[in-house]
């Protein structure tokens, strides 16, 4: 297990790692649409978590614009 997957972020380094405004991670957060605990008043990120969250999206996202992925009527 390699160190970085322990690594425990604030929004600030969360925010500079994905690309995003500060807000946008308070956002997601507050949300509960990021893997986030509040300690305190501060959010606290695993960077883990928060890789595997961007896989999922990712792959959420790639399934949703392939025209050829199987899709259920309402």
């Amino acid at each position: 297990m390699e160190a970085t997957e322990n690594e425990i972020m604030t929004v600030q380094e969360v925010a500079q790692y994905l690309r995003l405004a500060e807000a946008t991670v308070y956002k997601l957060a507050q949300a509960g649409e990021i893997p986030a605990v509040k300690v305190g008043r501060a959010w606290r990120f695993k960077r883990q978590l928060i890789d595997e969250w961007l896989r999922d999206e990712s792959m959420q996202r790639l399934v949703e614009a392939d025209p050829a992925a199987p899709h259920t009527e309402p």
